[in-house]
């Protein structure tokens, strides 16, 4: 699922070569570029606009900002992140990879966007997020965000006491399913074609929630186009007014198979890319930060991992920096 952003100015593209570019204008990008940025480092954020959470109306289980819509927290971001001479400019990454060396060993990348700009950075964090990939039962995406959830966390509280649907998609729906009880006594389990063993089905039914194992043929509205309920492969038409699905995660990958970074698939949840500490990672110079290498990540873990990744990046570029000036070259 991908929903654009509101528009917004775009930052002229840097001339010459920048500290650190960051790919992925979300929580993570922008808080690593922040740090960086505050750090005095040259720093460009490429922000494509379509972040995971674009859909949701509000942001929850961020103190201070709960109930906030995504929109303005990326608006608030992008105006502190310039407000210290970083730049954000709207656009799409269509490679990435490294370029020869500066003159004293210091290593460079080549960022390309599609319109055909390009420009050159010391380091590069990937903070590109993920795709949530929804079973394809029809009516199920037009409703993601809103009455078709993922988290308890973060869609939980304004859907408790409503009539639920978990429309399982493997292993992880059964302990998605406990989640969800804990919100409302209304809870009702579609097996949908997957395995659920006897040990679970009896957990369930002491816990009170119905199970389904009829498969789900499609999504129904009621007349004002509210998610009314499910429909299944026999005709039976379940009402409920949320479904919850615990969808497959992937990182966009897109343009960056240049930089050669690893991934990893994580059983029964999706694939992401591979990191260590601070989100730095097999190739020498470039880090990922937020839903990207943590699927799970919350918004306000996803901007803790950015600012993380930022503070190690300017750590990195520091030594490179007493490096040069040992050589008796530039210490930028």
């Amino acid at each position: 699922m991908a929903v654009a952003t509101p528009p917004y100015a775009s930052d002229a593209l840097a001339e010459g070569t920048v500290d650190a570019v960051v790919i992925g204008g979300g929580a993570a990008g922008l808080n690593g570029a922040l740090i960086l940025a505050r750090s005095r480092r040259s720093v460009v954020v490429i922000d494509s606009g379509s972040p995971r959470n674009a859909p949701a109306e509000a942001v929850h289980g961020l103190i201070a900002l709960d109930g906030t819509p995504p929109s303005e927290i990326l608006r608030r971001g992008r105006e502190q992140v310039r407000q210290y001479g970083g730049r954000v400019v709207f656009g799409e990454v269509v490679s990435a990879e490294s370029a020869a060396p500066s003159a004293d060993g210091d290593l460079r990348f080549t960022v390309t966007l599609a319109d055909g700009r390009h420009l050159t950075a010391r380091r590069i964090l990937v903070a590109t997020g993920l795709t949530d990939v929804l079973p394809e039962v029809p009516g199920l995406a037009e409703h993601w965000g809103h009455s078709v959830v993922h988290c308890p966390y973060c869609h939980g509280w304004e859907v408790r006491d409503e009539p639920i649907g978990i429309l399982a998609t493997g292993p992880a729906s059964i302990g998605h399913a406990f989640l969800f009880r804990q919100l409302t006594e209304d809870l009702t389990y579609f097996t949908h074609g997957t395995d659920l063993d006897e040990d679970s089905r009896a957990r369930f039914a002491a816990r009170g929630i119905r199970v389904i194992d009829t498969p789900v043929t499609e999504v129904v509205n009621d007349e004002g186009g509210a998610l009314a309920g499910v429909r299944l492969a026999d005709g039976q038409v379940v009402a409920r007014r949320v479904v919850a699905v615990a969808a497959q995660l992937q990182a966009r990958t897109q343009g960056l198979e240049g930089l050669g970074l690893p991934v990893q698939d994580l059983p029964n949840m999706g694939r992401g890319f591979a990191s260590g500490m601070a989100g730095t990672t097999e190739v020498p110079g470039v880090w990922v930060a937020g839903n990207a290498t943590d699927l799970v990540a919350q918004v306000g873990a996803s901007a803790a991992a950015g600012a993380l990744a930022g503070a190690d990046i300017n750590r990195m570029l520091a030594t490179a920096d007493t490096d040069a000036a040992l050589q008796g070259g530039s210490p930028r």
